[in-house]
C-alpha cells in the first residue's frame, strides 16, 4: 500500500469565516510593557518632549535614549528625574539605531525624518515619526487614565485634536470610583465558585453598574437589604401612626386631605424641595423654608416640620439612591457617626437654649457657603484634569455638618455636599453617600427634638412627608445625569441662594 502523496493528504476543514471587517480605522490595538524594549527618540525639541513625556508618563521605567544637539529645558529635567533616561549631544547617525527597538522620530526636518524611517525599516524596526502619518508604523493615541484603567483613543492619524477633546470628556465623565471597583475585582474573582460560564456571568452582574445596568448587589446583601427596607417600613408606619394618634384623629386627617387646599400646597412643596435635594445633593431645607415662610408660616413652625419630614424624605431619598448606586459605602461610613453625634449635639443644645445662640451660629455658615458657592461656579467652569483634593478630616466635616443642621436650622446638604464636590470628587456618589448619611442624622435629630419639645403643624408635616417620597425615586434617577459643569453650577447657585438667604436676617 502506497501511501498518498502530499497533495491528497486530507487538510482540517477551515474555520468558518468571522464577521466583516468594517472599512475605516484597521489599526490592531495593543497595550506594551515598554520598559521590557528599549527606545529611541531622535530629537530634543518641543515635539521630542511631547514624546517623551507620553512615554514616561505611561511607562516611567522605560528605558529611553534621547539624541539631539541641543535639549530643551523640560528634557533635561525629565533626566534628572529618571536615572534611566541618557541624553545624547550630537547630531544623528544610522549607529544610534543599533541596540534599540521602537523609534520615536522628533526632528523639524523633514528629509531627515525620511531617512530615519529609512533606516528603521531596513532593520526591521517599528518606527513613529511626527506629525506624518503616511510614515508610521504605529500611532500614539490619547490616553484617558483612571488608576488601572487606561483607554487609548485613535483617528487612525486624522485628527489628533479630536482624539483630545475625546480624552477630555471621557476623563471628566468616569468616575474616580472605577479604582477601587478594579482593585475588588481580582478579589470577587478569587471568590467566585462554579465554572467558566457562571464566574462569566457572575462577573457581568458584578460589572453591569460600569455601563448603566442596576447596581450588583451579592445574595447575602440582597437579603440583608430587604430585610432593612421592611424594617424601616415597619417602623415608619408605627411612627407615623403613634404620632397621628396622639394628635390628631383620623377624621381629621382625611378632613385635611380631601378638603384643605393648603394641604396640596405643602405636598407640592414636598416633591420640589425633594427633587432639588436628590438631584444636587443639598437643597431641601432651603426650597421648603423659603417657600413656607412665603406662605406666611410662622419660622418656628416652619423649622419644627422641616426637621420631622425631611426624616422621611431622606430615607426614601437614601435608599433609592442605595437602590441605583449612587452610594459609596467608604464615604457613609467616614460620616455616619460624626454626623449623628453632631445632630444629637446641635438639637439638644437649641432644644435648651433656644435660638439665641443659632442666631450667631447661622452668619457664619452662611458668609463661609457664599465663598464656597463662588469657590464651586469657578470650577464649573475650570478646564478638567485638575487633581482631587483629599479631605483629611471627613468625620470633623460630618460634625460640623450635623450639628449647624440641628442647631442652625440647616445646613448639612450645603456644608458637607459642596466641600465634597468643590474637592473634586464625583457628584453622583457624593449626592448618593452625603444623601443616605442624611436620613440618620435628620432621624437622630428629630427623635431629639420629640423628646424635647414635642412636635406640633402635622398638617404641614404630613404634606411634606407625602410629597418628599412620592419625589424621591424621580430625584435618586436624575442624580449624577446632568453633565458635571452643569452639576457644578446648580450647586454653586444653590449654595450662594442658601446663604444669601440666611445673611438677609442681618441687613432686615
Amino acid at each position: 500500500m502506497t501511501s498518498p502523496l502530499p497533495s491528497e493528504v486530507a487538510l482540517p476543514p477551515l474555520a468558518p469565516p468571522g464577521p466583516a471587517v468594517p472599512t475605516g480605522n484597521n489599526l490592531f490595538p495593543i497595550f506594551l510593557k515598554l520598559e521590557k524594549f528599549r527606545v529611541l527618540v531622535v530629537g530634543g525639541g518641543a515635539v521630542g518632549l511631547e514624546k517623551l513625556a507620553a512615554i514616561l508618563g505611561n511607562s516611567p521605567a522605560t528605558a529611553v535614549t534621547v539624541v539631539s544637539e541641543t535639549f530643551l529645558p523640560g528634557i533635561q529635567l525629565l533626566a534628572e528625574a529618571h536615572p534611566q533616561l541618557q541624553l545624547r549631544h550630537h547630531a544623528y547617525t544610522h549607529v544610534d539605531l543599533v541596540g534599540h527597538d521602537i523609534i520615536f522620530v522628533a526632528t523639524d526636518n523633514p528629509v531627515l525624518n525620511r531617512g530615519i524611517k529609512a533606516h528603521a525599516t531596513e532593520l526591521g524596526l517599528l518606527c513613529n515619526v511626527a506629525d506624518t502619518p503616511d510614515e508610521c508604523d504605529f500611532y500614539l493615541g490619547s490616553i484617558v487614565q483612571k488608576g488601572d484603567l487606561k483607554i487609548a483613543i485613535s483617528t487612525n492619524g486624522k485628527s489628533p485634536t479630536v482624539a483630545k477633546r475625546l480624552r477630555a470628556v471621557l476623563s471628566d465623565a468616569l468616575p474616580n470610583e472605577l479604582q477601587e471597583v478594579l482593585q475588588h475585582m481580582t478579589i470577587i474573582r478569587g471568590k467566585l465558585a462554579g465554572d467558566f460560564a457562571n464566574k462569566v456571568k457572575s462577573l457581568n452582574a458584578v460589572t453591569a453598574e460600569l455601563a448603566g445596568g442596576p447596581a450588583y448587589e451579592s445574595p447575602a446583601a440582597a437579603r440583608w437589604r430587604k430585610i432593612a427596607t421592611a424594617s424601616l417600613l415597619a417602623f415608619a408606619a408605627m411612627l407615623v401612626f403613634n404620632i397621628l394618634s396622639y394628635y390628631v384623629t383620623w377624621h381629621q386627617v382625611w378632613d385635611v386631605a380631601s378638603n384643605a387646599r393648603m394641604f396640596y400646597i405643602f405636598v407640592a412643596i414636598g416633591f420640589g424641595a425633594q427633587i432639588v435635594d436628590g438631584l444636587l445633593g443639598m437643597g431641601y431645607g432651603v426650597v421648603t423654608a423659603i417657600s413656607l415662610m412665603s406662605i406666611n408660616i410662622a419660622p418656628a413652625a416652619v423649622s419644627a416640620s422641616i426637621h420631622t419630614a425631611e426624616m422621611f424624605a431622606s430615607g426614601a431619598s437614601g435608599y433609592h439612591h442605595y437602590r441605583f448606586g449612587n452610594v459609596n459605602k467608604k464615604l457613609f461610613k467616614v460620616l455616619l457617626i460624626p454626623g449623628v453625634l453632631g445632630a444629637i449635639t446641635g438639637a439638644y443644645l437649641l432644644s435648651r437654649f433656644g435660638e439665641t445662640y443659632g442666631a450667631y451660629v447661622k452668619p457664619l455658615l452662611a458668609v463661609y457657603l457664599l465663598l464656597l458657592g463662588a469657590r464651586i461656579l469657578t470650577k464649573a467652569f475650570s478646564k478638567p484634569g485638575k487633581a482631587r483634593t483629599k479631605h483629611k478630616k471627613l468625620g470633623l466635616l460630618a460634625a460640623a455638618g450635623g450639628f449647624l443642621d440641628s442647631f442652625g436650622g440647616g445646613g448639612w446638604g450645603p456644608l458637607v455636599t459642596s466641600t465634597l464636590i468643590a474637592g473634586g470628587r464625583t457628584p453622583q456618589y457624593v449626592i448618593g453617600s452625603v444623601s443616605v448619611t442624611e436620613f440618620f442624622v435628620t432621624f437622630a435629630s428629630a427623635v431629639t427634638f420629640f423628646a424635647t419639645i414635642g412636635i406640633t403643624h402635622w398638617q404641614i408635616i404630613l404634606g411634606l412627608v407625602v410629597g418628599g417620597i412620592a419625589a424621591a425615586p424621580f430625584a435618586a434617577r436624575l442624580a449624577g445625569r446632568i453633565p458635571t459643569r452643569w452639576m457644578f453650577v446648580g450647586v454653586g447657585l444653590m449654595v450662594i441662594v442658601w446663604s444669601l438667604w440666611a445673611l438677609r436676617k442681618l441687613f432686615m
